[in-house]
């Protein structure tokens, strides 16, 4: 079986090296922002877009020409691979499977800095030689096995970083366990267990809101580009960081734990992307409960559900196991033990007592035990 992974490294700059990694990412930026231009201006005339084959040819006609001849500066697959990402966002947007996609937006210097080598990339122990720039030295904490498919170098808070998408050959996945398990994702608990487990989140977010509102207004009170404002952005861009980075180590291994302990598991098809949409409405249909609405949707965005599911399913696929999506509607009202359904029986939010027969459990560990129930009869069916 081969399976693609992803291995990412700080990488080891100079100031000449940092102007050069500056440089390829400004111009893959500016392909972006100039093709997403010209088509977004098409898209107003009502005229079809313009896909990655003709962008391809339009690009020729920019390194050729005197305005845009700068361009012939960068490695010509860089800037290929970023009409290859606007195709594919457009792409996306226009699918009808995908109603939630919006729209490609322009690249900010600083904000989006980053570029693409789909080839050419060589690793000689703890240097990488990348298309135009050279051997580059970065701080190796694994091994990367495989075939190196790309190679994606991205400036974060702190530097420079190189991410290595390689092939790898796997045995074919046998699963060692038949076990199954239920899982119920929620904000105060990030996931009940029908084993009766509860998860506690790590609220990546919640607990850096404070420090991060103090340096946010701190930053507000400062002139904005002064070398203060500079430090204090930075300081803001490197607290972001250490969140992303807290609740990404939480939840591999959360998702390590269950994959190499069950062999299918069960979720709520929970769609994320509606659950956090705004409430502020429109000035003819304002929302209600907006503030409480925002706080709802920033508890359910740390905890990184949709992030956790697709760690579990790559996960379980390689150990011969798979995650089974079952109808959320109806899991925290139904009983596990009788299955009947009522509203009543969740008196609480962390307890459920079935109004039929009784059954007294923790909400969410009743829930978990429903979802198993219902991926058993999926499977089943």
């Amino acid at each position: 079986m081969r399976v693609i992974r992803g291995y990412k490294f700080k990488l080891k700059t100079t100031p000449e090296l940092q102007r050069a990694f500056a440089t390829m990412a400004g111009h893959a930026r500016f392909v972006w922002n100039k093709a997403l231009r010209l088509n977004l201006d098409r898209l107003e005339r009502k005229a079809p877009i313009m896909w990655y084959s003709d962008l391809c040819g339009l690009l020729r006609l920019w390194k050729q020409s005197e305005e845009y001849g700068f361009l012939a500066e960068a490695h010509s697959q860089v800037l290929q691979q970023k009409l290859k990402d606007l195709d594919r966002a457009f792409a996306d947007t226009f699918d009808k499977n995908q109603p939630l996609k919006k729209q490609p937006r322009f690249k900010k210097k600083g904000r989006d800095d980053s570029f693409r080598f789909p080839q050419g990339v060589k690793i000689d122990n703890r240097r990488v030689c990348l298309p135009k720039i050279g051997w580059v030295g970065f701080f190796k904490s694994q091994e990367v096995p495989g075939t190196i498919k790309q190679a994606t170098v991205t400036r974060e808070a702190d530097g420079w970083y190189v991410s290595f998408q390689v092939e790898i050959e796997l045995p074919d996945p046998v699963s060692h366990t038949e076990s199954m398990i239920g899982l119920d994702r929620g904000v105060d608990v990030f996931a009940a267990t029908s084993e009766g487990e509860l998860v506690t989140p790590v609220n990546a977010l919640k607990n850096a809101l404070d420090k991060l509102a103090r340096l946010q207004r701190k930053l507000a009170r400062q002139k904005k580009f002064s070398e203060n404002w500079r430090k204090t952005r930075n300081r803001i861009a490197k607290l972001h960081q250490k969140i992303a980075r807290t609740r990404h180590d939480f939840l591999h291994k959360l998702s390590s734990k269950i994959s190499k302990s069950h062999a299918v598991v069960a979720l709520e098809d929970l769609p994320v992307g509606n659950m956090t949409r705004s409430a502020k409405g429109t000035l003819e249909n304002p929302g209600r409960n907006v503030r409480a609405k925002s706080g709802l949707n920033r508890a359910i965005l740390d905890q990184g559900w949709s992030m956790f599911e697709r760690m579990l399913e790559y996960k379980l696929n390689e150990h011969g196991g798979k995650v089974v999506p079952v109808p959320a509607p109806g899991t925290s009202h139904t009983c596990s033990a009788c299955g009947h359904t009522d509203p009543e029986s969740r008196t609480s939010r962390n307890l459920f007592r079935c109004v039929k027969c009784g059954h007294t459990e923790h909400a969410d560990v009743n829930a978990a035990k429903v979802i198993l129930q219902r991926a058993k009869v999926k499977l089943a069916a």
